[in-house]
């Protein structure tokens, strides 16, 4: 409570806002100053809130995403008006798609001027709309922390995602009397729901009558912390489970139980899923067949109704909070001492493709060969990362093998294209879980793992994270190319057949690119790498050096490729 004389104090609209956002505990805020936002940025450093200056608006928005996610509170990304907007709209529609809470503050043109084509006018209340929950401009500076606070509870309540909050430059400046601000305590914690205990014992009854049952592990589970909860139901109910990409880590990926080296079999036989905090969308598959059987019973927990049923009818519907079901569900299913058997001809099954999958794979990861392999490559990164990092992937091949070699063994601690696929969110990602490791665990790593393309969405963020020195270590693996490329003798052959712009192949990129030099003019440490022993020392030498960010730089065969699938990874629906 502000004392008399300070009621009296006058403050600018700057300051409402830092204010307002502190007083929601946003810790973080990521973007580009500019008119008419810089003095957003620095009231924002005076209330204590941690601002990381960008390069480009979709790394910010990035960013302050992946901060939502790691964290369960938004962080804010502030932009310019106009262009800076619309710039940030890739992360707004990345975080709602991916279900993130995220607050975006966009100053805009100054109100006396609107319709009069003023400096970057632009509707941008209106756009917002299309990409988040919730888009406002504040009526006054008065209101400002009314609307802040609804924002920011919004971003988390039911299921979470963008809110746009604009403000007109001639708020920023402006003054009123601090007793005037209709000023707001912080909103409650996102409230937790319980699932119909009728639904509950539904989906006990399918799980008891299963003969080859699947729990689906998705980043759902991950956001509400339900790792617990779910690692007991895996122990003690003995069920094999699949997790989604940022669904790795709830449960240990090396887990007796974890069939993900099983993946298509898994989904294709299991005739009972248990569905955690993952959706049937493209990345699985719409839950129809061909990759799943036309019979199967699908239980789905879900925090959005909306969600439930979509493609596939539930057996049965568990709508609340993903920790707080699984709960629910184990104390029904440990209170009938039901553990489904190890020796079931369902796990024969799984186990054996889990063997020939990973046989395949050794196969590949143990070749010497120069230029390396995909598998190589990562053979050698898997036995240097600590089982603490933070792995952040991003690329075609990259991100996907990647996913199948590289182990996750704690939750929230693995991010990716996700479930937009948006290419270019790997470095604004890697920056903002560096920001929050740098707080809650100054010595463990980001490993940010990118293909060369993908690199080349923003790799001009290398400059940020050697500005505020982030505890971060690229890995770029460079093939020359999009999914493949041309080694350099290929390319200077094709040259002299004419332009590029003619005749090079769309996929291709310039041959041998030299990634890494983009860290040394920054004052990091690269590494230019061609063979396993070189990668093993770049890998050392990094993870070394704790304080200083470093890029490796590792070129493969251009044409290399992963093992041989037995589905196209793009399953498409036929309905």
């Amino acid at each position: 409570m502000a004392s008399p004389m300070d009621a009296q104090q006058s403050v600018t609209g700057a300051q409402i806002i830092a204010e307002a956002l502190a007083a929601q505990d946003v810790k973080y805020m990521f973007g580009i100053v500019g008119i008419p936002v810089i003095e957003i940025a620095i009231a924002a450093q005076v209330a204590g809130i941690k601002y990381v200056g960008m390069r480009n608006e979709q790394a910010a928005c990035y960013a302050a995403s992946a901060v939502g996610y790691l964290t369960g509170r938004p962080a804010v990304c502030l932009v310019v008006s106009g262009p800076g907007l619309i710039n940030a709209l890739s992360g707004m529609a990345n975080s709602n798609m991916n279900c993130w809470p995220l607050i975006v503050l966009g100053g805009s043109s100054d109100t006396n001027q609107e319709t009069m084509g003023a400096f970057q006018e632009f509707p941008q209340v209106e756009t917002c709309r299309l990409y988040s929950k919730f888009s406002a401009r504040p009526s006054s500076l008065e209101a400002i922390p009314t609307v802040i606070e609804k924002a920011v509870r919004s971003s988390m309540y039911g299921r979470p995602g963008a809110c746009y909050v604009d403000i007109p430059g001639d708020f920023v400046n402006r003054m009123v009397t601090r007793s005037d601000v209709r000023y707001t305590e912080c909103c409650l914690p996102r409230p937790i729901s319980l699932a119909d205990p009728s639904e509950i014992y539904r989906a006990v009854t399918a799980l008891k009558n299963a003969k080859q049952p699947l729990l689906i592990v998705g980043k759902g589970a991950a956001f509400s912390c339900a790792e617990n909860s779910i690692r007991r139901l895996v122990y003690e109910c003995g069920l094999p489970f699949l997790p989604t990409p940022m669904g790795k880590g709830v449960v240990p990926d090396n887990h007796p139980n974890c069939v993900a080296a099983a993946r298509s079999s898994a989904l294709q036989h299991a005739d009972v899923i248990l569905l955690l905090g993952a959706r049937l969308n493209w990345i699985l598959h719409f839950g129809l067949p061909p990759r799943f059987r036309p019979d199967v019973k699908i239980i789905q927990v879900d925090i959005c109704a909306e969600e439930l049923g979509n493609n596939v009818k539930p057996v049965a519907n568990l709508l609340g909070d993903v920790n707080a079901v699984t709960q629910q569900l184990l104390e029904q299913l440990l209170n009938s001492s039901w553990k489904y058997p190890s020796n079931t001809e369902w796990w024969k099954t799984l186990t054996t493709k889990m063997r020939a999958n990973e046989e395949n794979a050794k196969v590949l990861a143990s070749q010497t060969s120069v230029p390396m392999n995909y598998y190589t490559v990562f053979r050698h990164v898997k036995e240097a990362l600590p089982e603490n990092c933070i792995i952040v992937s991003e690329g075609a091949n990259t991100m996907d093998i990647g996913r199948t070699v590289l182990q996750n063994f704690q939750p929230r601690h693995r991010l990716d294209a996700g479930t937009f696929g948006t290419m270019g969110v790997g470095l604004g990602f890697a920056i903002a879980a560096a920001m929050v490791v740098k707080d809650d665990s100054p010595d463990k790593r980001v490993v940010c793992v990118e293909g060369d393309s993908a690199f080349g969405f923003s790799g001009m963020e290398v400059e940020t994270i050697c500005r505020y020195n982030l505890p971060i270590i690229i890995i770029v693996v460079n093939n020359n190319g999009i999914y493949n490329g041309l080694d350099e003798d290929s390319w200077n052959e094709m040259l002299k057949s004419g332009d590029p712009a003619s005749i090079a192949p769309p996929v291709s990129l310039k041959p041998n690119a030299r990634y890494e030099q983009i860290m040394t003019a920054f004052g990091g440490k690269g590494y230019f790498v061609h063979t396993p022993g070189e990668l093993q020392r770049a890998l050392s030498s990094s993870f070394s050096e704790k304080h200083l960010p470093s890029l490796i730089n590792v070129m493969i065969d251009p044409q290399s490729d992963r093992k041989k699938q037995e589905f196209h990874w793009l399953t498409r629906s036929n309905l």
